[in-house]
Protein backbone atom coordinates (compact mmCIF):
# COMPACT_ATOMS: atom_id res chain seq x y z
CA UNK A 1 0.00 0.00 0.00
CA UNK A 2 1.47 3.37 -0.98
CA UNK A 3 0.62 6.93 0.14
CA UNK A 4 -1.76 9.11 -1.86
CA UNK A 5 -1.80 12.87 -2.26
CA UNK A 6 -4.24 14.79 -4.45
CA UNK A 7 -3.20 18.31 -5.38
CA UNK A 8 -6.36 20.43 -5.50
CA UNK A 9 -6.64 23.95 -6.84
CA UNK A 10 -9.44 26.45 -7.27
CA UNK A 11 -12.20 25.70 -9.73
CA UNK A 12 -13.64 28.52 -11.84
CA UNK A 13 -17.11 28.11 -13.30
CA UNK A 14 -18.89 30.49 -15.65
CA UNK A 15 -22.54 31.10 -14.80
CA UNK A 16 -23.93 34.62 -15.05
CA UNK A 17 -20.58 35.84 -13.71
CA UNK A 18 -17.27 34.31 -12.71
CA UNK A 19 -17.41 32.57 -9.36
CA UNK A 20 -14.50 30.87 -7.62
CA UNK A 21 -15.11 27.82 -5.49
CA UNK A 22 -12.74 25.19 -4.07
CA UNK A 23 -12.29 21.92 -5.92
CA UNK A 24 -12.83 19.21 -3.33
CA UNK A 25 -10.14 16.53 -3.07
CA UNK A 26 -11.06 12.97 -3.98
CA UNK A 27 -9.56 9.82 -2.55
CA UNK A 28 -8.97 6.75 -4.71
CA UNK A 29 -8.48 3.25 -3.31
CA UNK A 30 -8.18 0.99 -6.34
CA UNK A 31 -5.45 -1.63 -6.63
CA UNK A 32 -2.19 -0.57 -8.24
CA UNK A 33 1.18 -2.06 -9.12
CA UNK A 34 3.00 1.25 -8.64
CA UNK A 35 2.84 4.66 -7.01
CA UNK A 36 1.68 7.63 -9.01
CA UNK A 37 1.36 11.35 -8.70
CA UNK A 38 -1.45 13.53 -9.91
CA UNK A 39 -1.48 17.27 -10.47
CA UNK A 40 -4.92 18.76 -11.00
CA UNK A 41 -3.89 21.72 -13.08
CA UNK A 42 -6.85 23.63 -14.44
CA UNK A 43 -10.52 24.15 -14.24
CA UNK A 44 -13.09 25.53 -16.62
CA UNK A 45 -14.34 29.06 -17.22
CA UNK A 46 -16.10 27.84 -20.37
CA UNK A 47 -17.94 24.65 -19.44
CA UNK A 48 -21.68 24.37 -19.83
CA UNK A 49 -24.34 21.67 -20.02
CA UNK A 50 -26.27 20.06 -22.85
CA UNK A 51 -27.34 16.66 -24.07
CA UNK A 52 -27.59 17.27 -27.83
CA UNK A 53 -25.50 15.06 -30.09
CA UNK A 54 -23.30 16.66 -32.75
CA UNK A 55 -22.72 15.36 -36.27
CA UNK A 56 -20.78 16.66 -39.26
CA UNK A 57 -23.44 19.17 -40.26
CA UNK A 58 -23.64 20.56 -36.74
CA UNK A 59 -19.93 21.35 -36.87
CA UNK A 60 -20.42 23.42 -40.01
CA UNK A 61 -22.59 25.83 -38.04
CA UNK A 62 -20.42 25.90 -34.89
CA UNK A 63 -19.15 29.31 -33.88
CA UNK A 64 -15.47 29.78 -34.69
CA UNK A 65 -13.18 30.54 -31.75
CA UNK A 66 -9.49 31.40 -31.49
CA UNK A 67 -8.50 27.73 -31.87
CA UNK A 68 -11.37 26.69 -34.11
CA UNK A 69 -14.79 25.22 -33.44
CA UNK A 70 -16.21 23.37 -30.45
CA UNK A 71 -14.17 21.61 -27.74
CA UNK A 72 -11.48 18.94 -27.99
CA UNK A 73 -10.78 16.50 -25.15
CA UNK A 74 -7.68 14.37 -25.41
CA UNK A 75 -4.98 12.41 -23.65
CA UNK A 76 -1.33 11.84 -24.44
CA UNK A 77 0.99 9.47 -22.57
CA UNK A 78 4.75 9.23 -22.98
CA UNK A 79 7.00 6.51 -21.56
CA UNK A 80 10.68 7.29 -21.17
CA UNK A 81 13.80 6.19 -19.36
CA UNK A 82 15.16 8.44 -16.64
CA UNK A 83 18.76 7.74 -15.69
CA UNK A 84 18.46 9.60 -12.38
CA UNK A 85 15.99 11.34 -10.03
CA UNK A 86 17.89 14.63 -9.67
CA UNK A 87 16.61 18.19 -10.03
CA UNK A 88 17.29 18.24 -13.78
CA UNK A 89 15.44 14.98 -14.42
CA UNK A 90 11.80 14.68 -15.44
CA UNK A 91 11.08 13.81 -11.79
CA UNK A 92 12.61 17.06 -10.54
CA UNK A 93 10.55 19.11 -12.95
CA UNK A 94 7.26 17.38 -12.13
CA UNK A 95 7.81 17.58 -8.37
CA UNK A 96 8.54 21.31 -8.60
CA UNK A 97 5.44 21.80 -10.72
CA UNK A 98 3.29 19.96 -8.20
CA UNK A 99 4.60 22.03 -5.31
CA UNK A 100 4.85 25.46 -6.91
CA UNK A 101 2.04 25.82 -9.46
CA UNK A 102 -0.50 28.57 -8.96
CA UNK A 103 -4.22 28.44 -9.67
CA UNK A 104 -4.76 31.24 -12.19
CA UNK A 105 -5.52 30.28 -15.80
CA UNK A 106 -2.25 31.82 -16.99
CA UNK A 107 -0.13 29.94 -14.42
CA UNK A 108 -1.86 26.64 -15.02
CA UNK A 109 -1.78 26.87 -18.80
CA UNK A 110 1.93 27.71 -18.51
CA UNK A 111 2.34 24.57 -16.40
CA UNK A 112 0.77 22.42 -19.13
CA UNK A 113 3.15 24.05 -21.58
CA UNK A 114 6.12 23.37 -19.28
CA UNK A 115 5.31 19.66 -18.90
CA UNK A 116 5.10 19.26 -22.69
CA UNK A 117 8.39 21.11 -23.23
CA UNK A 118 10.10 19.02 -20.55
CA UNK A 119 9.00 15.85 -22.32
CA UNK A 120 10.16 17.23 -25.67
CA UNK A 121 13.61 17.96 -24.21
CA UNK A 122 13.82 14.29 -23.18
CA UNK A 123 12.84 12.92 -26.61
CA UNK A 124 16.07 10.92 -26.85
CA UNK A 125 14.87 8.93 -23.83
CA UNK A 126 11.40 8.08 -25.16
CA UNK A 127 10.48 4.41 -25.42
CA UNK A 128 6.75 4.61 -26.12
CA UNK A 129 3.71 6.88 -26.41
CA UNK A 130 0.02 6.96 -27.27
CA UNK A 131 -2.78 9.49 -27.64
CA UNK A 132 -6.53 9.75 -28.20
CA UNK A 133 -9.09 12.53 -28.48
CA UNK A 134 -12.73 13.34 -29.13
CA UNK A 135 -14.41 16.49 -30.44
CA UNK A 136 -17.59 18.04 -29.00
CA UNK A 137 -19.75 20.99 -29.96
CA UNK A 138 -20.11 23.89 -27.55
CA UNK A 139 -23.69 22.86 -26.78
CA UNK A 140 -22.34 19.46 -25.72
CA UNK A 141 -19.90 20.98 -23.23
CA UNK A 142 -21.35 18.78 -20.49
CA UNK A 143 -20.46 15.67 -22.48
CA UNK A 144 -16.98 17.05 -23.06
CA UNK A 145 -16.54 17.53 -19.32
CA UNK A 146 -17.81 14.02 -18.63
CA UNK A 147 -15.41 12.52 -21.16
CA UNK A 148 -12.52 14.49 -19.69
CA UNK A 149 -13.43 13.15 -16.24
CA UNK A 150 -13.55 9.61 -17.66
CA UNK A 151 -10.03 9.97 -19.07
CA UNK A 152 -8.70 11.39 -15.81
CA UNK A 153 -10.35 8.73 -13.68
CA UNK A 154 -9.08 6.05 -16.06
CA UNK A 155 -5.54 7.16 -15.21
CA UNK A 156 -6.16 7.70 -11.50
CA UNK A 157 -7.47 4.19 -10.88
CA UNK A 158 -4.15 2.75 -12.04
CA UNK A 159 -2.69 3.87 -8.72
CA UNK A 160 -3.85 2.88 -5.28
CA UNK A 161 -2.22 5.94 -3.76
CA UNK A 162 -0.52 9.10 -4.87
CA UNK A 163 2.68 10.51 -3.43
CA UNK A 164 4.76 13.60 -4.13
CA UNK A 165 7.98 14.04 -2.10
CA UNK A 166 8.15 17.34 -0.25
CA UNK A 167 10.78 19.98 -0.97
CA UNK A 168 12.58 19.12 2.28
CA UNK A 169 12.11 15.36 1.98
CA UNK A 170 15.06 13.30 3.18
CA UNK A 171 14.09 10.44 0.90
CA UNK A 172 17.15 9.49 -1.12
CA UNK A 173 16.78 9.55 -4.90
CA UNK A 174 16.83 6.17 -6.58
CA UNK A 175 18.56 5.14 -9.77
CA UNK A 176 17.48 4.61 -13.33
CA UNK A 177 13.85 3.75 -14.04
CA UNK A 178 11.21 3.88 -16.70
CA UNK A 179 8.63 6.65 -16.31
CA UNK A 180 5.15 7.24 -17.71
CA UNK A 181 3.78 10.79 -17.90
CA UNK A 182 0.18 11.44 -18.97
CA UNK A 183 -1.54 14.72 -19.80
CA UNK A 184 -5.36 14.90 -19.97
CA UNK A 185 -6.58 18.09 -21.60
CA UNK A 186 -9.90 19.76 -22.43
CA UNK A 187 -9.32 22.72 -24.72
CA UNK A 188 -11.45 25.06 -26.81
CA UNK A 189 -11.51 24.56 -30.59
CA UNK A 190 -10.56 21.78 -32.96
CA UNK A 191 -7.03 22.74 -34.00
CA UNK A 192 -5.02 21.05 -31.22
CA UNK A 193 -3.31 17.93 -32.55
CA UNK A 194 -3.65 14.69 -30.58
CA UNK A 195 -3.42 12.06 -33.33
CA UNK A 196 -0.13 10.31 -33.99
CA UNK A 197 1.69 9.95 -30.67
CA UNK A 198 3.54 6.65 -30.45
CA UNK A 199 3.60 5.79 -34.14
CA UNK A 200 6.73 7.85 -34.67
CA UNK A 201 8.98 10.21 -32.76
CA UNK A 202 7.99 12.95 -35.19
CA UNK A 203 4.29 12.36 -34.60
CA UNK A 204 4.76 12.38 -30.83
CA UNK A 205 6.68 15.64 -31.03
CA UNK A 206 3.88 17.19 -33.11
CA UNK A 207 1.28 16.26 -30.48
CA UNK A 208 3.28 17.66 -27.56
CA UNK A 209 4.25 20.78 -29.52
CA UNK A 210 0.63 21.44 -30.47
CA UNK A 211 -0.55 21.13 -26.86
CA UNK A 212 2.34 23.27 -25.61
CA UNK A 213 1.52 26.06 -28.07
CA UNK A 214 -2.27 26.00 -27.85
CA UNK A 215 -2.30 25.93 -24.04
CA UNK A 216 -0.90 29.48 -24.01
CA UNK A 217 -3.40 30.96 -26.47
CA UNK A 218 -5.45 33.83 -25.03
CA UNK A 219 -3.34 33.75 -21.85
CA UNK A 220 -4.55 30.24 -21.10
CA UNK A 221 -8.26 30.98 -21.36
CA UNK A 222 -8.69 28.38 -24.12
CA UNK A 223 -7.85 25.57 -21.66
CA UNK A 224 -10.97 24.25 -19.94
CA UNK A 225 -9.29 21.55 -17.84
CA UNK A 226 -6.00 19.68 -17.58
CA UNK A 227 -4.45 17.05 -15.34
CA UNK A 228 -0.94 15.63 -15.27
CA UNK A 229 -0.16 12.13 -13.98
CA UNK A 230 3.18 10.39 -13.61
CA UNK A 231 4.61 7.20 -12.18
CA UNK A 232 6.69 6.20 -10.27
CA UNK A 233 6.55 9.00 -7.72
CA UNK A 234 8.44 7.50 -4.76
CA UNK A 235 12.10 8.22 -5.37
CA UNK A 236 13.21 4.71 -4.48
CA UNK A 237 10.65 2.93 -6.65
CA UNK A 238 11.47 1.46 -10.05
CA UNK A 239 8.92 1.05 -12.84
CA UNK A 240 9.72 -2.03 -14.93
CA UNK A 241 8.84 -2.96 -18.47
CA UNK A 242 6.35 -5.52 -17.14
CA UNK A 243 4.67 -2.82 -15.03
CA UNK A 244 4.18 -0.68 -18.14
CA UNK A 245 2.77 -3.59 -20.15
CA UNK A 246 0.32 -4.36 -17.35
CA UNK A 247 -0.89 -0.84 -16.53
CA UNK A 248 -0.38 0.95 -19.87
CA UNK A 249 -1.13 -1.63 -22.60
CA UNK A 250 -2.18 1.16 -24.99
CA UNK A 251 1.39 2.52 -25.22
CA UNK A 252 3.01 2.02 -28.63
CA UNK A 253 6.72 1.17 -28.63
CA UNK A 254 9.04 3.61 -30.41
Amino acid sequence: MRPFVLISVLSVTLTTAFQVRPLLPRSLHQKSTCDGARLNVLESPHRGRSGTALNFFDKVFEEEGTLGKGITVGKVSVALISSDRGSSSIFGMLERAARDSGDSPRELAALTNEVCLSLLRKSDDWIGACSKSQWFGQKDAGKAESYCNDLSNGEAVKYEKEYIPGATSEEKPGGSTQVVVTIVLEIQGDSTTFDGAGFSITGTKEVLSSIASDALVDDGDCVNAAEVFWTPSERSEVLTRNDIILDFPELVDM
